[in-house]
C-alpha cells in the first residue's frame, strides 16, 4: 500500500465494456466497492510464503488480477514553496489466465490505466489515460518490464536510467502541465508486512507489497506553462494481488510519511461498512529507520482520531487527523496541504500532499494521504 485507487482499477473492466472494448460482462454489484471483494477464482492468489525476487518482481504479474507502480513526491522550489506530485500506473487483467487466447493485441486481457497529478500552493490538477497491453502496429502503447525497468502509457513513463533499477526517472505531460523528476537512493527496498505479504483483513487475505521510501527527487514541474525547478523526497510503492477486501470493508485511509528524523512511517486502516460487525476493521503500520530497519506496529496501538472534516466534491472528508502510536511513543497531527486535492478522474478519490506536525523531528514532516470509500452527501 499504498492502497491506491483500487476502486478505479477494479471498475475499469466495466468502463471498457461500456466503451465497447470487448471485455466480459461485469458481475452484478450491490455497491461501488462490492467488486473489490470478488472471488479470485481463476487468478493466482497472494499468500504468505512467496519469496519476492528482484529484478523479477519489478515487472508485471499477469496471473494476478491487479497491480500498480505508484509514486508520490513531496517537493519544494527555491522559495521553499511546497508542491506534490503523483504518478501511478495500474495493470488489470479483465479475464483470468487462460480464459481467452487473443487473436491480436487489440483483444489483450491486460489493460493499463495511469494517473498523474500535481499539487501546488494554489491548487491541484489530475489527469488519466487508458490503453490495452500488447503491441499495436509494432508499437506498445502501455506495459511494464523488469529489466531494464520501465512502466508506461505513451509518454507517461517511469523507468530506470541505467543498468540497475535505480536511479530512475519519471516523465508525464498533459497540455501545459508536466512532471519531470530524477529519482535516486542508496537505501534498501522495504518488504512490507510479513516478508512482502501485506495482510488486509483480520481473517487473512491481502497482497504482495514492497516500497522504496528513501528516494530523493529533483527536476521540474510545469504548471499552466510555467516551469518550476523543484527538489524533495519521493516514495515508490509496488503491489499486486487478485482479491484485496472482504465484503464488509468499504474504504480506507492511507498515509506515507517522511519524518524530519529521517524515518519513514506508513499507516493504513481499512474501514468497515456502517452497521456491520467489527471483523472488517483492519489497521496496519510500520516505522522504518533511516537505515531501513522495520518496526511493525501492533494494530491495537494505532489510534486514529479525526480532528476536522471538510466538504470536498460533495463529501465530508477528514482533512486533519491526530494519530497516536503508544508502542513507539509518537503523537502526530496530520493535515492536508490544502483540502481540494480531489482526483477528479473517472472513478474519483482524494489523494494529496500533507504536513505532519508534532513535538520534535520524530513527529514532524511531510507525506501523502489517500482517502476512499466516503459516500457523497
Amino acid at each position: 500500500m499504498t492502497l491506491p485507487s483500487l476502486y478505479s482499477v477494479f471498475l475499469l473492466p466495466a468502463l471498457l465494456m461500456v466503451a465497447g472494448c470487448g471485455v466480459n460482462e461485469a458481475p452484478e454489484q450491490t455497491s461501488d466497492f462490492a467488486v473489490l471483494a470478488q472471488s479470485a477464482e481463476g487468478y493466482t492468489s497472494a499468500r504468505p510464503g512467496y519469496a519476492l525476487e528482484f529484478p523479477r518482481d519489478h515487472g508485471p504479474h499477469p496471473d494476478y488480477r491487479i497491480e500498480w507502480w505508484y509514486l508520490t513526491a513531496n517537493l519544494q522550489d527555491s522559495n521553499s514553496r511546497h508542491y506534490g506530485a503523483q504518478w501511478t500506473l495500474f495493470r488489470v487483467a479483465v479475464q483470468p489466465p487462460g480464459a481467452h487466447q487473443p487473436g491480436n493485441a487489440w483483444q489483450s486481457s491486460q489493460v493499463y490505466m495511469a494517473h498523474f497529478a500535481i499539487t501546488s500552493p494554489e491548487g491541484h490538477v489530475a489527469f488519466q489515460r487508458y490503453a490495452r497491453g500488447g503491441e499495436h502496429g509494432g508499437i506498445s502503447r502501455s506495459g511494464a518490464r523488469n529489466q531494464p525497468f520501465a512502466a508506461w502509457i505513451d509518454d507517461w513513463v517511469l523507468s530506470s536510467t541505467g543498468s540497475d533499477w535505480l536511479p530512475m526517472a519519471v516523465r508525464a505531460q498533459q497540455g501545459n502541465y508536466s512532471i519531470s523528476l530524477e529519482l535516486a537512493s542508496d537505501k534498501p527496498l522495504i518488504l512490507q508486512g510479513d516478508a512482502g505479504f501485506s495482510q488486509k483483513h483480520p481473517a487473512g487475505g491481502g497482497s504482495f507489497y514492497y516500497s522504496q521510501p528513501f528516494l530523493t527527487a529533483s527536476g521540474e514541474l510545469e504548471l499552466d506553462g510555467q516551469r518550476i525547478p523543484v527538489s524533495g523526497l519521493a516514495w515508490l510503492d509496488r503491489e499486486w494481488s487478485s482479491q484485496f477486501l472482504q465484503g464488509e470493508q468499504v474504504g480506507w485511509d492511507w498515509f506515507s510519511l517522511h519524518l524530519e528524523s529521517g524515518e519513514k512511517l506508513m499507516l493504513f486502516q481499512l474501514r468497515q461498512r456502517p452497521g456491520d460487525f467489527q471483523t472488517g476493521t483492519f489497521r496496519h503500520g510500520v516505522l522504518i529507520s533511516p537505515q531501513g530497519g522495520k518496526t511493525l506496529l501492533k494494530p491495537e496501538h494505532i489510534i486514529f482520531q479525526v480532528l476536522e472534516q471538510t466538504p470536498v466534491a460533495g463529501r465530508n472528508l477528514p482533512m486533519r487527523w491526530r494519530i497516536e502510536l503508544p508502542q513507539i511513543e509518537r503523537i502526530l497531527e496530520i493535515g492536508a496541504l490544502h483540502s481540494d486535492q480531489w482526483m477528479n478522474v473517472d472513478f474519483p478519490y482524494w489523494e494529496g500532499a500533507v504536513t505532519v506536525n508534532g513535538s520534535g523531528p520524530q513527529n514532524s514532516g511531510r507525506g501523502y494521504m489517500e482517502l476512499t470509500g466516503y459516500a457523497a452527501d
